[in-house]
């Protein structure tokens, strides 16, 4: 469920978002109200409530006034591009520098990738 890593809230925002990224969830289909996912992982509604405001805030989510919440038509593609960007910072630029600390070469780095994907 959720760990001590970080706060609730942006642990349901990161899991939405990556609901949002596989597919889980479509454009324009409605999530969990703020209650029923209080309800479901027994939290606090002002924690949903705070989750579900930064991902409106971020564009992940759009609020149907009466109706509920529902997925942005553009975020999967928004998330993608803004995953992709933090990419070779966040992963491959460590993963580099550890190879490199510990002898392994470029070369035998891509090779391996490389037969990674020919799996």
């Amino acid at each position: 469920m959720f760990d001590d890593r970080s706060p609730i809230y942006r642990q349901i925002a990161e899991r939405i978002k990556a609901d949002v990224l596989n597919g889980a969830l479509k454009g324009d289909e409605q999530v969990m109200s703020t209650n029923q996912y209080a309800a479901f992982y027994r939290i606090n509604p002002a924690t949903a409530a705070k989750a579900f405001q930064q991902l409106v805030d971020e564009g992940v989510l759009y609020k149907k006034r009466g109706i509920g919440m529902f997925v942005s038509s553009g975020a999967r593609d928004a998330l993608r591009v803004k995953h992709r960007e933090s990419f070779f910072a966040e992963v491959v630029d460590p993963m580099v520098a550890q190879a490199k600390a510990i002898g392994i070469s470029l070369g035998d780095v891509i090779r391996h990738i490389e037969e990674l994907e020919g799996r």
